[in-house]
């Protein structure tokens, strides 16, 4: 008789990475953590403001989940912060990986927003996006790909939604990004997801939040 595989440990820990010129008020992170706290108060949940410094935000990440449950974490993240959530994923093995519309090459895609930009949802607020940021996403670019082909992805541990709709990044190659994962391909949408309140049932479905 089989022995029956132990069960998954369920998730304690959320962190929610937003993306370029967003903020923890973006309407997908907003939702999210009223749910995580509406359904799972004894979750863990953490939504930071982002520097506009990719070195500095992902030190930022790594330090602050530093001694977070690796077995019981989850990430999840939107465009840029895709991409922040994947090196995440792969860095510290996380238990679940939520992607939305991940940027998978932003040092290519960012490098023509060079210069002073407005946050989407405080147009008062303003940050200077510094040619050298766009060699500090070649260095995580690097990394996710040699952490990529060391540590391999399953359906188990990642979901994936992207939209073929999205108006600033091509579907193609946030398929690729996602590779090794469970992806749900979207027919139209946009980048921002403006139809998320279809998704979010899947997304908290797959997290597995205590």
């Amino acid at each position: 008789m089989a022995v029956p595989a132990p069960p998954t440990p369920a998730v304690t820990h959320v962190i929610y990475l937003h993306g370029f010129r967003s903020s923890p008020q973006s309407m997908k992170a907003v939702k999210v953590a009223a749910r995580v706290a509406d359904s799972h108060p004894s979750v863990t949940w953490w939504c930071p403001q982002l520097p506009p410094s990719p070195a500095q935000a992902a030190a930022q990440i790594r330090q602050a989940t530093a001694n977070w449950p690796r077995a019981r974490m989850a990430v999840i993240g939107s465009s840029l912060g895709g991409f922040y959530a994947r090196w995440l994923a792969l860095q510290a093995a996380c238990a679940r990986t939520v992607l939305l519309n991940p940027a998978a090459f932003p040092a290519r895609d960012l490098a023509r927003h060079i210069g002073e930009q407005t946050a989407w949802h405080d147009p008062a607020q303003r940050f200077y996006f510094a040619p050298a940021f766009v060699d500090e996403l070649r260095t995580l670019e690097t990394d996710i790909q040699h952490l990529a082909a060391d540590h391999a992805t399953t359906p188990a541990s990642q979901l994936a939604i992207v939209a073929q709709g999205d108006e600033l990044l091509d579907w193609r190659e946030m398929q690729a990004f996602c590779a090794g994962g469970e992806i749900r391909l979207l027919d139209g949408s946009d980048h921002a997801l403006s139809d998320f309140d279809r998704h979010i049932d899947a997304v908290f479905d797959f997290l597995h939040l205590a």
